[in-house]
């Protein structure tokens, strides 16, 4: 009989916000699959989690995916976690995911933690409807995807880091408008959270005087909400 594939996220700040089932999956899980061991091994010991540990990201995963189907196919039950935050969300499981249930094989979701609902709620702006963009094309197609996203009316949620944060701003400004408002959340359920709110122009000025640190959220108005203000 085969095994099943727990995708089980993870906290993306607090340690505290480990749910009961996520701890119960880890601790029966037959192996689990980490983005990156030592990060992990520091959650895993703060929960009394010994399971075997894998390394699995976006690095070998194309090598690894099809031993680890084998492996749940011949009846393991794996459990796959990253870093922080749901799998799948802008970090590796598509691919395991997708092969896993072409192969017919169980794959159960936990519902967890995510850096972008919490930066979406809190941000002032409308989060009955919008769009997640996760991080944004480096070089090769960005221009063509912001010309694209100027006129998309729901709210708009990206990832970004501290060094490309204020240059990501500039570029919003710029094909958005710099009066589009928007709100920027950094290291969500840490100690230092913070939510800069404002328009883009005053978003980004204040950055350029304030040195970004830590993971950020931008959440940005959509074109129809804009027209309201």
């Amino acid at each position: 009989m085969a095994g099943i594939l727990y995708i089980v996220p993870t906290p993306v700040g607090n340690l505290e916000d480990m749910t009961f089932r996520a701890v119960k999956v880890l601790k029966e899980a037959d192996v689990i699959l980490a983005e990156d061991t030592r990060t992990s091994s520091v959650l895993l010991q703060r929960y009394d989690i010994h399971g075997k540990l894998w390394s699995h990201h976006k690095f070998n995963e194309h090598q690894t995916v099809e031993l680890i189907k084998e492996r749940i196919l011949g009846g393991l039950n794996v459990a796959l976690i990253s870093d922080a935050g749901t799998p799948g969300i802008s970090d590796p499981g598509f691919l395991l995911v997708r092969t896993c249930a072409a192969e017919g094989i169980e794959v159960q979701t936990l519902p967890g933690a995510t850096a972008c609902i919490p930066a979406i709620v809190s941000s002032g702006l409308p989060c009955d409807r919008f769009c997640f963009e996760g991080f944004l094309p480096v070089k090769k197609g960005r221009q063509t995807l912001l010309r694209e996203l100027a006129t998309e009316t729901r709210t708009m949620v990206f990832y970004e880091s501290p060094y490309r944060l204020v240059k990501t701003l500039d570029q919003f400004s710029e094909f958005f408008g710099p009066d589009r408002h928007c709100s920027v959340a950094r290291e969500i359920s840490k100690i230092h959270e913070e939510h800069r709110r404002g328009t883009l122009a005053e978003v980004s000025a204040w950055f350029k005087e304030h040195e970004p640190k830590g993971e950020f959220v931008i959440v940005v108005a959509g074109f129809a909400e804009e027209k309201k203000h």
